[in-house]
């Protein structure tokens, strides 16, 4: 029999449980502090962070876009399911104003560049968990998992945050296995675009153009999945992948 001491404790310890799950959610929506940063990167990163989102903003409004496969998107939600958005990081311009306002979680390195990328996809109502491959991956991940758990779907730059270009990363496999979350790989092409000299080959398009966004079925990691497994799972969303884009590449020569 438990004290009454034992039994005060309980709701208490589910209170302080339940405040921490949702300072965690709200931290993931805020904007994080520019304290480690000089006088002069916290003056640029909120200048490129407007930049982006006046950008994104204007490009997003005059584009007109086709979509194929938005019924893998809608099983996506089935039985309570909340998707894990899959994506190469040069697309990164349309994918933001396409699945805006969802409160979709993104993984953004622990840099200058993640930061103002951070800010102006927060600023389209997504949110934020800092980590990359490289830097705080582990961290980063178990944010997520506990993000999803507490009811935000999730989405990757899939060969970010610096490449190989179109080369996937693990960080979703795992993800979709320790949520039970199917992942949904989806890529957007625009007709006519800017590329910029990065490493990604970012793809600006041009306003007014035209865009398809081709979204493909989704993948299923089992939660008891091995190392084989989880590779195999791998080369499955690569492979999903290239063949979205290859299907881009031919709508737009067919324009």
């Amino acid at each position: 029999m438990s004290t009454p001491a034992e039994s005060q404790g309980t709701p208490n310890h589910s209170r302080e449980k339940d405040e921490r799950l949702i300072s965690r959610v709200e931290r993931a929506y805020r904007f994080a502090s520019l304290s480690s940063y000089t006088t002069g990167k916290r003056f640029s990163i909120r200048i490129i962070d407007l930049l982006f989102f006046i950008l994104i903003n204007f490009i997003g409004r005059t584009v007109r876009l086709n979509v194929e496969g938005i019924e893998h998107a809608s099983a996506a939600g089935a039985g309570g399911a909340l998707p894990i958005y899959c994506f190469w990081h040069d697309r990164i311009l349309l994918s933001t104003w396409f699945w805006r306002r969802r409160g979709i979680i993104v993984m953004t390195s622990q840099s200058f560049d993640g930061e103002y990328i951070a800010r102006f996809i927060q600023r389209f109502g997504y949110g934020a968990a800092r980590g990359s491959s490289t830097r705080g991956g582990v961290t980063a991940i178990v944010e997520m998992v506990r993000l999803m758990r507490a009811g935000c779907p999730a989405a990757f730059t899939i060969d970010g945050p610096r490449g190989p270009r179109y080369v996937a990363k693990m960080g979703g496999i795992i993800l979709a296995k320790k949520t039970g979350n199917p992942i949904l790989p989806f890529n957007i092409t625009p007709r006519h675009s800017l590329r910029v000299n990065s490493w990604d080959k970012l793809q600006i398009p041009y306003p007014f153009t035209k865009a398809l966004v081709t979204i493909a079925p989704l993948i299923y990691v089992p939660s008891d999945a091995n190392e084989n497994v989880l590779n195999e799972k791998l080369d499955e969303l690569q492979h999903s992948l290239d063949a979205l884009v290859e299907r881009g590449n031919e709508w737009r020569a067919g324009n």
